[in-house]
């Protein structure tokens, strides 16, 4: 299967954003979230983030 940037389904704090990029990249979610922190522009460049990148196919879960 390609591995294609998504957002995150069970590693989201507010959409999934930097949980997708972390899963897309095989590194820490909490490093993606850090460099959001300290990019100039980082409100903006999330918000186009959140609306360019798909959403997670939804996964069967068995409760």
């Amino acid at each position: 299967m390609k591995n294609q940037l998504r957002k995150s389904s069970t590693d989201k704090s507010i959409s999934g954003v930097c949980g997708g990029i972390a899963e897309f990249f095989g590194i820490s979610s909490f490093a993606v979230r850090l460099i959001f922190i300290v990019l100039p522009a980082n409100l903006l460049i999330y918000i186009i983030l959140v609306n360019a990148i798909p959403d997670s196919p939804p996964s069967l879960k068995i409760y």
